[in-house]
């Protein structure tokens, strides 16, 4: 499965770009300026952004600017033959690829399956610890073990998932739809009532106080961040 964000202003570009990547294993969401898009990657983990270069509020090429500061998801320009400069300037400022308008929907999904083939099979590039440890947790994530101040502790498998998810960055904030799409691979119906019973189960077996918690912390009307344990 595979998140794809389409974001440009005119509705009915939008709309066939999801007929051309109609695919059981995409989820497509779709955005009409790029303040809407920055909201969306936020809150979900997107694989792929088709962005549309000229748009109100913030265009294209500031928003892939933005996006460029916290993520290195791909991203093709929708771009017009006319703006070849902004497509130079574009692929400067970290876009991956670039498809003309009128599309030809064959030239779409060839580079989108390029991309999302490339993204998924590559990542970040970097690639993650087995063992992170934050405070007096440890996690250990080829034996599928956690160490809290030394004594091993037993978690359920979508336990250790969040955790080792909130431990891998710490200081981030997740969201609950993000922690479900994360975790579960699914679409995130009815997800915050099930992040939020397993994220205080969690917290019932790490935590000293679960009601003052000094490692999983609530950032109201946002989601839920690791921090290092230390008291303030």
């Amino acid at each position: 499965m595979a998140n794809i964000l389409i974001c440009d202003d005119e509705k009915d570009i939008v709309n066939a770009l999801k007929i051309y990547l109609s695919d059981p294993d995409y989820t497509l969401f779709e955005a009409y300026d790029g303040e809407e898009a920055l909201r969306i990657l936020q809150e979900n983990d997107i694989q792929l952004i088709l962005l549309d270069i000229m748009m109100p509020k913030l265009d294209g090429i500031s928003a892939l600017a933005r996006i460029r500061e916290i993520s290195n998801v791909p991203v093709i320009l929708l771009t017009a033959k006319s703006e070849d400069s902004d497509k130079i300037l574009g692929l400067n400022v970290g876009a991956d690829d670039y498809v003309t308008k009128p599309f030809n929907p064959l030239e779409v999904t060839a580079r989108v399956r390029s991309q999302l083939r490339r993204f998924l099979k590559l990542g970040s590039g970097m690639q993650q610890p087995e063992v992170l440890r934050i405070g007096g947790i440890e996690l250990d994530d080829k034996a599928k073990k956690v160490l809290l101040d030394g004594e091993e502790i037993s978690l359920t498998p979508k336990e250790f998932e969040i955790l080792k998810l909130l431990m891998a960055e710490p200081g981030r904030v997740f969201s609950p739809k993000e922690i479900y799409r994360e975790i579960w691979k699914e679409r995130p119906i009815g997800s915050d009532n099930t992040v939020a019973v397993h994220i205080r189960h969690l917290r019932e077996k790490i935590e000293i106080d679960p009601a003052d918690p000094r490692y999983i912390k609530v950032v109201f009307g946002q989601g839920y961040k690791m921090e290092g344990g230390n008291r303030r």
